[in-house]
C-alpha cells in the first residue's frame, strides 16, 4: 500500500460507518466536534497506526479512514491575508484566516476571517484574498564550515597553534 505524501488536505463530510473506533481514545472529544463537517483538515504525519490531523490549534489522531481529499490554494489557517476590494462593494482590510470550509456544490474552499478579536461574518473565496504571510522555506545548507577551536579563554585558536 502506498501512503499519501504529507501534508495533505481534506474533509470528512459524512461520518464513517463503523462508529468511533477509528479515533484515538484520547482525541475523541476533539474529533467528534470536527467530524463530520466541511472543515478542511490538514493531515500532517502518520505514525504507523494513526494519521495526525491539525485544524488551527486543534490536533487529533485518526486511523486511516476514507475522506475527501481537497487541493488547496496557498492559504491556510493562521495565515495573514488582505481582502481585495472591488469598487465600493467590498472593504479592504487585513485579517487572519480563522477557518477553512469546503463547499461541495461550488467545488471551492471558503475562508472565515478574524480581525483582531472579532470574527468577520462573511466567508471569502480564495480569489477575494491576497496572502500576506511569507512562506519561504530555507533550503538545506550546502557549505561546510570548520568548527571553531577554543582555547578556554573565550578566544579562537588558529589550527596551526593546536598542535603545540
Amino acid at each position: 500500500m502506498q501512503w499519501p505524501q504529507l501534508p495533505d488536505y481534506g474533509c470528512f463530510l459524512r461520518w464513517p460507518e463503523n462508529g468511533q473506533g477509528f479515533i484515538h481514545p484520547d482525541d475523541t472529544p476533539i474529533a467528534t466536534q470536527l467530524i463530520p463537517s466541511p472543515r478542511v483538515l490538514k493531515r500532517v504525519s502518520f505514525d504507523g497506526v494513526y494519521y495526525h490531523y491539525v485544524y488551527g490549534r486543534l490536533r487529533f489522531r485518526l486511523r486511516p479512514a476514507m475522506w475527501l481529499p481537497i487541493r488547496i490554494e496557498a492559504i491556510e489557517i493562521g495565515d495573514q491575508v488582505e481582502t481585495k476590494g472591488v469598487g465600493l462593494e467590498r472593504e479592504r482590510f487585513v485579517a487572519t484566516v480563522w477557518g477553512m470550509y469546503y463547499v461541495q456544490r461550488k467545488g471551492c474552499i471558503l475562508y472565515r476571517l478574524r480581525r483582531g478579536e472579532q470574527l468577520v461574518p462573511k466567508l471569502f473565496s480564495g480569489d477575494q484574498l491576497r496572502l500576506l504571510t511569507n512562506k519561504t522555506t530555507v533550503r538545506p545548507p550546502t557549505t561546510r564550515y570548520r568548527a571553531p577551536n577554543w582555547n578556554g579563554k573565550g578566544e579562537t585558536v588558529p589550527d596551526t597553534q593546536l598542535d603545540e
